[in-house]
């Protein structure tokens, strides 16, 4: 938050970052276990200026309280519940608790741990670590304004076909060849926000009784997986045939087109696409060819890969 002070504009906010958290829920009616790791990380817009200027910390929330309350409520939370709906029970539980707290800001990752399959049955306490990641980020002010952005790390996909570059600008210094046949990969970021007035409410209710918040516990994590599941399949196309990628900015924006098609409450969205290029392998020497590239060998490179991103929004939308 922003003060003046002896002239000068002067702003602050202080936090905990990366605290470790593990959560197991037990079912003994048919002893199948649940379990989430997170990492949340924490920080709060205060009133307590007055530690940077006068050496006076009682308006201060101290850092190692904020780690305790992530395991408190943690230990509180009874049924399993997403990645967002913790993170706005801390939010809200920062700015409702401490009169110096004006905003919350709670980000947390959520590491893959997917339930182990055994001869096609799920195992009940056994799990094993997957690759993209579940993030979310909720900002809570104490005036009433709660807004929550959802998103995927680390979503690497890769087809060995239908995909081409041709067309673009050619200049003396540029030597990439057109191609309609070339291996396309890339690790997907992607941050959506979900519609800003189904998701504003009154920091003064209770979370039970926030009628604008979906009642299921698991529905961020619901919506996660079916995003993720819209993202990879406009991507890949149909199993058989697949789709044509003529670049890459072609295919971010049908994929996040995709998502605001067919999720309604979810306003804007942002992607993240680095080309990880696999590079034909040709080899040979003056005496003759020792490999001969024919769409079979490649060079796996991601230095240097190309970087390409955009957001897609409604118009009413602020990403």
């Amino acid at each position: 938050m922003a003060n003046e002070l002896d002239g000068f504009k002067f702003e602050q906010r202080h936090g905990k970052a990366r605290v470790r958290v593990a959560r197991v829920w037990r079912n003994k009616s048919d002893h199948i276990h649940s379990m989430v790791e997170w990492g949340v990380s924490i920080s709060l817009l205060s009133d307590c200026v007055n530690s940077y200027v006068r050496d006076d910390n009682s308006d201060i929330v101290a850092t190692d309280t904020m780690k305790n309350t992530v395991y408190v409520k943690a230990k509180e939370c009874s049924e399993q519940l997403s990645a967002e709906n913790f993170a706005i029970l801390l939010a809200r539980h920062f700015t409702s608790f401490y009169k110096q707290v004006t905003t919350a800001i709670v980000k947390i990752v959520e590491k893959p741990w997917e339930r182990v399959h055994i001869n096609g049955q799920p195992h009940e306490h056994g799990f094993k670590l997957g690759s993209e990641k579940h993030t979310a980020e909720v900002t809570v002010q104490k005036s009433s304004v709660l807004k929550l952005t959802s998103g995927i790390e680390g979503l690497s996909v890769l087809k060995t076909t239908k995909s081409g570059f041709e067309g673009f600008i050619r200049d003396q210094y540029t030597a990439l060849p057109e191609t309609r046949e070339r291996m396309l990969a890339t690790e997907v970021t992607a941050l959506w926000r979900q519609t800003p007035s189904l998701y504003l409410v009154t920091v003064k209710y209770s979370y039970e009784s926030a009628s604008s918040i979906p009642k299921n516990p698991l529905y961020f994590t619901e919506r996660y997986l079916d995003v993720k599941k819209s993202l990879a399949n406009t991507f890949f196309g149909p199993p058989k045939e697949g789709v044509y990628s003529p670049s890459v900015q072609r295919t971010l924006f049908l994929m996040a087109k995709a998502v605001l098609n067919r999720f309604p409450d979810i306003s804007s969205i942002q992607l993240k696409m680095p080309n990880i290029h696999f590079l034909p392998v040709n080899i040979s020497s003056k005496e003759n060819t020792i490999v001969k590239f024919n769409d079979d060998v490649f060079l796996p490179t991601d230095e240097p890969h190309g970087s390409i991103e955009a957001s897609l929004s409604r118009f009413w939308s602020k990403m």
